[in-house]
């Protein structure tokens, strides 16, 4: 029910202002609420019994708002503000969600038991908990945004309750740490594969420099993101260090800026760049990857990943005595 009270107020002037005000209340919560001020009590009561009796045929203003989860899920990819802002997993997850069975469900309707149903679904049709998991994350990201965005009511506390019993159930958990190193044997054969791809373009220009990057990569553990955002002028010459510009944090999107050291040829390596623009390798590091994919598959060598290159160069730093965290986190 919505409720009425009118209050007073004098002017300094002497003449008084009546204040008629509008309170909708669900569950001792007030989801809606607005006011008028009229210089005549009776105008103030008039306009206040006309607009309660409007709210109370207006269901918008009465009940929550809510929306089927596919629908919210096409607001948050519809919105450029969060979509430009989310990674290419998460898009690819919400994308793929809008055509499941859980996107039909009401966004104040999900329950623990849609949750698990979801789950052994995408488990027949072969994902594993880690991926599952990614689905169930991206989706509570989601649903959180719903109301404070869209003034859309989500059950997204059902996650709280959900999350323990999927873990136990074994239908979602944490990606399997790879143990994954190249031989020596693989690194000498993929750089003798990558060299043969670095021949002259027919316009002059040279092709991605992929034994330099992949030394590089090696040599500061970095991630081919990383690398292929590094700029001149985030280059310290004078103490061979470099600083790397939002790293990956999961507790932190932006600001993550950290030092770090140029150690063994590294710094060789960026000081034989051209430098001719405002990046040291000024280069798509999808590219990169699919080169070193295409001739790691050339070579038939198995279960090997570009990534499996920032293990290989942690592990040597430590095998040489290094801390792990020190060349990471210097700042």
């Amino acid at each position: 029910m919505a409720s009425l009270s009118i209050t007073t107020r004098k002017l300094k002037n002497g003449n008084l202002r009546f204040k008629a005000e509008i309170v909708v209340k669900k569950n001792s919560q007030i989801i809606h609420r607005e006011s008028k001020t009229f210089s005549k009590k009776e105008l103030a009561r008039s306009w206040g019994k006309a607009t309660s009796a409007r709210l109370e045929e207006n269901d918008v203003f009465l009940k929550e708002k809510t929306v089927s989860i596919g629908a919210l899920l096409d607001l948050f990819f519809n919105d450029h503000d969060l979509w430009n802002n989310t990674g290419r997993t998460k898009q690819y997850v919400i994308k793929m969600l809008m055509d499941c069975d859980i996107a039909k469900i009401r966004t104040n309707e999900l329950r623990t038991s849609d949750l698990i149903e979801h789950c052994k679904n995408r488990r027949s049709a072969g994902a594993g908990p880690a991926t599952i998991y990614h689905d169930i994350a991206y989706l509570r990201s989601v649903m959180k945004k719903a109301d404070p965005v869209w003034n859309i009511s989500a059950n997204f506390k059902v996650f709280e309750d959900a999350v323990p019993v999927l873990i136990e159930m074994g239908l979602v958990g944490k990606s399997q740490k790879r143990t994954r190193r190249p031989t020596e044997n693989e690194l000498e054969r993929l750089k003798v594969g990558l060299k043969e791809r670095m021949a002259y373009r027919s316009n002059g220009k040279t092709r991605i420099p992929f034994l330099d990057i992949l030394d590089f990569s090696i040599l500061t553990c970095m991630r081919i993101g990383e690398v292929c955002k590094l700029r001149w002028d985030d280059l310290n010459i004078d103490h061979k260090t470099i600083l790397v510009r939002d790293r990956k944090d999961p507790r932190k999107k932006e600001g993550n800026h950290m030092i770090v050291p140029l150690l063994a040829g590294s710094f060789d390596i960026v000081q034989r760049q051209p430098n001719d623009g405002d990046l040291i390798f000024p280069y798509n590091p999808r590219s990169v990857t699919a080169g070193f994919q295409r001739v790691r598959n050339e070579l038939s060598i198995e279960d090997l990943r570009y990534h499996d290159l920032r293990r290989e160069g942690a592990s040597r730093l430590f095998e040489k005595g290094y801390s792990i965290e020190w060349p990471f986190f210097l700042s």
